[in-house]
């Protein structure tokens, strides 16, 4: 457990990411807000992969938990949180990129907005190539029609965690944590800068759009509780707000 505390402390899920993984911690490494901690939470990788975490075992910030079985993302992103003591939580896939300002802008936003739950605008790269502008708030029925903040964006004020997990689903598993943030809260601010790089991949979610919406009708069923009529309306608003987007291709 990381028992000295950093303003921020970042929560990065990992499973079989050799290809990008150095890219994604020099990205945060190299942040100019220097106040962070890293919690990194290996999920029974292959050998390449954790060949490459190793390599950052003695890194000062960073702390490694490798699990002997696959759990999935959300059991590693709670267990993260469980082992975190600061007063923001971060996210990152282990793909994606952050800006080098990313912290700083976002978190020198939320104390003058006394936000506690913020995400940023975000580039897509890889199979796709788009800007993403966000509305600049959301409320949790903005956001079941518009699922448009990305997990690696998102920073959130410690208070506002306490008995909010991330489900165990195969994919989305972090939809259901920004619904409960949302409805806790009221509402997210959006800070108007582009300061993630997410990276679309042949296997990335946004490449398994039919896969996608099946687990959010499922989580909207079993844990939003929509009725029939509001969980269609879900999925049909988050796939032309997802059309708008990513485009057909």
């Amino acid at each position: 457990m990381i028992k000295d505390k950093s303003e921020v402390d970042i929560i990065l899920p990992n499973y079989n990411s050799e290809r990008f993984i150095d890219q994604t911690l020099k990205s945060v490494i190299n942040q100019s807000f220097k106040n962070w901690k890293l919690i990194i939470v290996d999920d029974a990788s292959n050998p390449k992969t954790k060949s490459q975490l190793l390599k950052y075992r003695k890194h000062p910030k960073i702390k490694i938990f490798f699990l002997s079985r696959n759990r999935g993302a959300g059991f590693c992103r709670n267990f993260a949180i469980k082992n975190s003591f600061s007063k923001y939580i971060a996210f990152i896939d282990s793909d994606d990129l952050w800006h080098k300002h990313k912290l700083k802008f976002q978190i020198d936003f939320m104390k003058k907005k006394k936000s506690d739950f913020s995400y940023t605008f975000y580039k897509t790269f890889g199979l796709k190539k788009r800007k993403i502008k966000t509305p600049l708030t959301f409320s949790f029925s903005n956001f079941i029609n518009n699922t448009s903040i990305a997990t690696s964006t998102m920073i959130v004020s410690r208070k506002i965690v306490k008995n909010i997990k991330f489900t165990n689903s195969k994919i989305c598993e972090d939809y259901f944590f920004k619904c409960s943030l949302l409805k806790k809260i009221g509402y997210a601010q959006g800070v108007n800068r582009y300061l993630v790089y997410y990276r679309i991949t042949s296997g990335s979610l946004q490449s398994n759009k039919f896969k996608n919406l099946y687990w959010i009708w499922k989580i909207n069923s079993v844990y939003n509780k929509l009725n029939l009529i509001d969980n269609i309306r879900s999925l049909v608003s988050i796939s032309f707000n997802s059309l708008k987007k990513y485009g057909f291709k």
